[in-house]
């Protein structure tokens, strides 16, 4: 049973397509998690840069063009929400960059092997 030409090049043609598709999401997630990344490092910094300051530290929180004199446990608070929902983030975005690139890897995979049922 032999599929026709017109067909399996469509065919090849869509799979590719596929393949095409999940290589450039794969970039935009990676680039994602990197910037992601990048920010909770920042979080980070500025949160253990918070906490060495006394208890009773106000401390000047940037908001648009002003900057609001705040308590500094508000601003821990802040920075440790904003790190919690960043690392949620990468999470939910590491998982979607194994769904991509497993879909990429099955893509190559069919068209190796219709390339190698056609050389037959």
């Amino acid at each position: 049973m032999s599929i026709p030409n017109e067909a399996l090049q469509k065919l090849v043609q869509e799979i590719e397509t596929q393949a095409v598709n999940a290589q450039r999401e794969i970039n935009v997630v990676k680039a994602t998690i990197v910037s992601k990344q990048r920010d909770v490092r920042m979080l980070e910094l500025t949160s253990t840069e918070v906490k060495q300051l006394s208890a009773n530290t106000n401390v000047y929180e940037g908001v648009g063009k002003m900057f609001m004199y705040t308590s500094s446990d508000s601003v821990e608070k802040r920075l440790a929400s904003e790190t919690a929902e960043l690392k949620s983030d990468i999470s939910s975005l590491n998982t979607k960059l194994h769904y991509l690139e497993t879909t990429h890897k099955n893509s190559r995979e069919h068209i190796d092997q219709i390339f190698k049922s056609g050389r037959r």
